[in-house]
């Protein structure tokens, strides 16, 4: 089973929990990885915490601080959603549903690969 709270960020869900800006804590602080002194000099990375649940959100996207803010509240809604809804989140049924469908295309694969191996045999009896 995956974990609850790492199926969030799937852009589709429609009816997810509201959150009020009061239950918002957010901060601005120094990215981290690649980008030197550009992410080094400037505090575009966006920290938002939901205060009631405690969940943590942290977002360096992007460089413009006012697009990872959005991105970031859109990260927080969802994880708030699997956070209270759980297993009955839209987030979470998404996440089953495309898991589901890998791992058929996976399987499919596999099946298509061991016909094109047995289609090889066949052959190289018919030449012998």
């Amino acid at each position: 089973s995956l974990p609850l709270l790492q199926a969030a960020r799937k852009r589709n869900s429609q009816n997810l929990l509201e959150l009020s800006e009061a239950e918002l804590e957010e901060q601005f602080v120094r990215g981290d990885g690649p980008g030197g002194q550009a992410t080094n000099k400037t505090n575009n990375c966006v920290v938002l915490k939901h205060v009631p649940s405690g969940i943590v959100v942290k977002c360096h996207q992007t460089r413009s601080v006012e697009k990872n803010r959005k991105i970031a509240r859109e990260i927080l809604q969802e994880k708030v959603d699997l956070f209270y809804k759980g297993e009955d989140s839209d987030v979470f049924k998404e996440k089953k549903a495309s898991e589901k469908q890998k791992q058929e295309k996976k399987r499919r694969a596999k099946e298509n690969l061991e016909r094109k191996k047995l289609f090889k045999e066949m052959q190289q009896l018919d030449k012998e």
